[in-house]
């Protein structure tokens, strides 16, 4: 029992910035996300990517780590080859393609940087998904836009929830020996459809149940009270604060030409100077805010127990 409460109590340890209000993981999702789907300087998604995959091994270990090597290399590697396949734009030319086409060093470069986009936005959605529960979106936007936030949080816990059905699916037909990898290809088909047939069935039953049970309860209703454990506390306001004035520093950053750079006809960056490095520290720290958190969480947890 003491083991379990101790694994429970470092599982909690390492997932500190969770427990913050719902605005302020919600701002903080928007801003990362949002500058790591528009930025493409280097620099820029370097930070974003190595922000998103430190953070999403914090909180989910070395499933994490795994998942993550998985699919990072090989998108790495599809997108460098993949676009100077079909973009030859840029002026410095490498070679020429049997087609004829040139292989120019800009296409390459900037394959490398739409796959570094690409991860590091999945990354932190996976993040996104850890932290920002059904009940958190429905406490921000139930009131606003109740049919849509509802629509919204189902939709992005569907495939976690799916997921873990389907194994359970599987390793019922499994004992029964009507697994997709028992008998004949004839027999292994009937075997996945009859699996398919399963979870088609689950999912539109949930579904309906669970707009039958929001219904009952009076959800989406004016006038109609709800219940919260979201108190925005002190330790939420210094938060808070410490996001949007990075986020909004890197925003204004941007607009000004800070984080300049352009791929095409030629590769180009702004001069090295001190307002733009400033943009560049102001993103990393907005990005690094729950590792940071996470770790200060950490030690101030250490020197509780070296007191005991």
């Amino acid at each position: 029992m003491e083991e379990i409460i101790l694994r429970e109590t470092e599982s909690d340890k390492m997932n500190e910035f969770k427990t913050y209000h719902p605005i302020v993981n919600f701002v903080y999702f928007v801003f990362v996300i949002g500058f790591s789907c528009v930025f493409m300087h280097p620099v820029s998604l370097t930070i974003s990517l190595l922000s998103g995959f430190t953070y999403s091994v914090m909180l989910k270990g070395r499933k994490a780590l795994k998942t993550n090597l998985i699919y990072m290399i090989p998108t790495l590697i599809f997108a460098s080859f993949i676009n100077p396949a079909f973009n030859h734009e840029g002026v410095t030319i490498i070679e020429y393609l049997p087609s004829g086409n040139p292989l120019t060093l800009e296409s390459v470069v900037y394959g490398l940087a739409a796959a570094m986009m690409i991860v590091s936005v999945i990354c932190w959605f996976s993040c996104y998904t850890e932290i920002m529960t059904s009940d958190k979106f429905i406490y921000l936007f139930g009131r606003i836009i109740p049919s849509l936030s509802l629509i919204i949080s189902m939709t992005l816990r569907f495939v976690p929830r799916f997921s873990a059905q389907l194994k359970v699916v599987a390793n019922a037909q499994r004992c029964m020996g009507r697994d997709v990898s028992n008998g004949s290809i004839i027999k292994r088909a009937k075997h996945g459809l009859s699996i398919l047939s399963i979870m088609t069935t689950w999912a539109l039953e949930n579904a309906i149940d669970t707009a039958d049970s929001m219904k009952s309860r009076g959800y989406g209703h004016p006038g109609r009270t709800a219940f919260s454990i979201f108190n925005f506390d002190k330790r939420d306001r210094k938060a808070f604060l410490y996001i949007m004035v990075f986020g909004i520093y890197t925003l204004i950053g941007s607009l000004s030409g800070g984080m300049y750079f352009r791929y095409f006809p030629s590769i180009r960056a702004n001069d090295v100077s001190v307002f733009g490095l400033s943009v560049f520290v102001a993103y990393g720290a907005l990005c690094m805010c729950p590792i940071l958190i996470e770790i200060w969480e950490v030690r101030k947890w250490k020197a509780i127990e070296s007191k005991i």
